[in-house]
This record gives C-alpha cells, structure tokens and sequence, in this order.
C-alpha cells in the first residue's frame, strides 16, 4: 500500500466518521459590521445539499439552510492578499464535518472584488475586522444559539497569516516593512510589489527596482507598532505567513497557542524573511504544524482558482511547484488544522 493510498484512506476514514454526525455544510452570509464587507459562513446542517456556483467553483452547499448542533466552536479563515471565500472551501468542510462553524470575512480593499489596499493598508485593518466577523457570527440568533464564543480559533495564509499573526500577539508596523523591503528588494520583490509588476531581468529592472523603493519610502514610515487583542480568540494558526515586517521579540511568547505551517517551494513569500524567521522567533513557544517541502504558496488553499483567471504574475506566484504532490497534501493540511484546533479549543455544546 502506498503512502498516498494510506493517507487518502485515513481522511475518507476521518471524514465518514464525521458524516455520521453531520449530514452537510450549509452556507450563509452575513452582512459585515459598519462598512465592513459581508461574512461568509459556512456551518453543519442537516439539510441536503445542491450545487451552488461561486465564481469559477461548483461547491456542494446547502444554501441558507438550518444549522445543526456541531461542536459549538467557531473558527475564523482569513483569507490572502485579494482572495476570496471559495478557495478555502475544502478547508471548511472538512472542519464543518467535525462540528466547527466556519466565518470568512472579506477584507476590506483586498479580496477578490476589490484588492486596490493590499500590504501594509490591509493589514492595519484586518484583526479588527476579524473580531468585528465574531460579532457578526454572535449577532445571527440562529448561529448564536448552538455556539460558545469564549473560545474562537483563527487560521490565516499568506496575508491571513499575518493577521493570524497579530491576533497571537506579534507587532509589526508599515515602516519596518519599509525597511525590509528597501534592503532585500530584488530578492523579495513578490513579498513587497505584489502582483503589480515582476522583475525581468531585463533592461528595465533598474527603474522599476528604484521606483519601487522610491514608492515604499514615501507611503510607510510609519513607526508605531500595530496590534490588536481579542479574549476571544483562543488559538491561531499561520499558513506561509507575511511576516518580514514584525518584531521578532513580540513573537517570541504568543498570548495564545500558535501554530505555524511552511512551503519549502514558496517563490511569493521566500521563507527566510517570512515563515523561517517567525519559526526562528517563536519556536520552541509555538508548533510547527506542518512543512511541505515541496509546496508553493498556494499549498494551503484548496480549491484552487483556475490558472486561465490568475494572469501570467499571480498563476506564477500560486502555482504549485512541478514535485508538489497536492492530492497527497491537502488531506494532511486539513487534518492538521482540525488536530490542532481539536486540541485547543474543545467542544463547546452550549
């Protein structure tokens, strides 16, 4: 038997255990707080599921359905730099098959429909907007009613884990991104250009490096670190994290349990300056969840986006790299993610 086979055959195992006690995912969404964008959340349901078309994705839901009793347990996805709800689908079905309550906000300014504040801008506003999702969540009497929010776990990627970051006590602030990026520009130009522009290595890598800095120094400098606390976040998990621009000194003693999951092929946010040095910070105070030494930067998102809608810079940056098993993968991802929540969060049956 291979270890592709075993693995497959753990998760089926896992996930029809699981469907013993719950028969679907219901969807929903909830409308944000203030001016924040809407609040997708998925939930167990006892109701049969249909096909839902979401952008590019047919996903098995069952829309607006009524929820189930499930574990009592929330869970936060925060999604990455201009994502959107759908590409974590996977993700929250198989938490919801487990019992969690599954929220995605949409971050302002940098999701899917509108992405024109990404980096710095978006996340100065993103763990709010995570507490303000639990507030929403709390808010929806139907949802409220089979949960316990005294406990609420977050997972982040890419940007999401970032905020996952923030939420777990780590300070950062747009000048040290600044720095960061005036130093190791052109080895980490994804990490701090976005999907703008790329590099070349043409005659015109020059001027766009200099613009580049020129830009980065004029609009974060400043200095004042960010963060944000919430009693009712309990655990965080940060998948391939933006990191270079936090504190090392505020990671090293999380205020909650951390976990952290790496790619080794990830060409977005070069480990060194991101998933590596918050690991060099925190460890032995937070888990290594999980290494893909063979996953890209999309490693932890599932379903993926077809390559046709991406373009040619972002397909690049979130294509899985040619060894990059991900059939194998993504079961283990998810069991992971459920484990370490399982552990740290409990149930919760009001």
């Amino acid at each position: 038997m291979t270890q592709t086979f075993k693995t497959w055959a753990l998760w089926g195992l896992m996930s029809v255990m699981s469907c013993a006690a719950h028969a679907g995912m219901g969807l929903t969404q909830l409308p944000g707080k203030g001016e924040d964008g809407p609040v997708t959340v998925y939930y167990p349901t006892d109701a049969a599921e249909a096909p839902v078309q979401r952008g590019p994705f047919t996903l098995q839901l069952a829309e607006h359905a009524a929820p189930a009793q499930g574990n009592g347990r929330l869970v936060i996805i925060t999604h990455g730099s201009g994502g959107a709800p759908w590409v974590h689908a996977d993700l929250a079905r198989h938490l919801v098959l487990a019992g969690y309550t599954v929220a995605l906000p949409e971050h302002a300014g940098d999701n899917y429909k509108n992405a024109t504040r990404p980096g710095p801008d978006s996340w100065a506003l993103r763990p709010a907007e995570v507490s303000r999702a639990i507030d929403s969540v709390a808010q929806h009497a139907p949802l409220a009613a089979l949960l316990r929010l005294d406990k609420v776990g977050v997972f982040g990627q890419s940007a999401g884990g970032h905020t996952a970051l923030s939420l777990a006590g780590g300070a950062w602030s747009p000048a040290r991104f600044a720095q960061h990026c005036d130093t190791h520009l052109e080895a980490d130009f994804p990490a701090c250009v976005g999907t703008f522009i790329r590099l070349s290595g043409g005659f015109w890598d020059g001027l766009k490096l200099w613009a580049a800095r020129s830009v980065l120094r004029w609009r974060f400098t400043d200095a004042q670190p960010h963060t944000h606390q919430d009693p009712r976040i309990a655990a965080a998990i940060a998948g391939v994290p933006a990191a270079a621009d936090f504190d090392p000194e505020s990671l090293r003693t999380p205020r909650i349990p951390l976990g952290v999951m790496t790619s080794g092929g990830d060409i977005w946010l070069r480990p060194t300056w991101h998933s590596d040095a918050v690991l060099a910070a925190c460890a032995p105070r937070c888990e290594h969840l999980l290494h893909l030494p063979q996953g890209g930067h999309s490693a932890y998102m599932s379903p993926l986006p077809p390559a046709d809608l991406l373009g040619a810079t972002l397909g690049r940056l979130l294509a899985d790299p040619p060894d990059f098993d991900r059939a194998a993968a993504v079961p283990e991802v998810h069991q992971r993610i459920r484990g370490f929540f399982d552990r740290h969060l409990g149930t919760a049956a009001p």
